[in-house]
């Protein structure tokens, strides 16, 4: 399958079709490691939780502001 025959999938299909890529996946036996990157990305966003002047929303107030 390439991507113009995607392209002509539903996206009731696309999703369909990722689904099944993602459950086969996850009962792969290859263990499949993240980049070194996201560790970093991880390190970032802790230290953002615990910064006293971080401010949060709620789900709520973030869907209102992208309306």
């Amino acid at each position: 399958m390439n991507a113009t025959e995607i392209t002509k999938m539903s996206v009731a299909e696309r999703i369909e079709a990722m689904e099944a890529i993602w459950d086969s996946l996850m009962v792969a036996d290859a263990k499949i490691e993240s980049p070194d990157w996201h560790q970093d990305v991880l390190a970032e966003r802790r230290r953002r939780l615990h910064d006293p002047s971080a401010e949060f929303v709620s789900l709520a107030e973030l869907k209102a502001s992208r309306r």
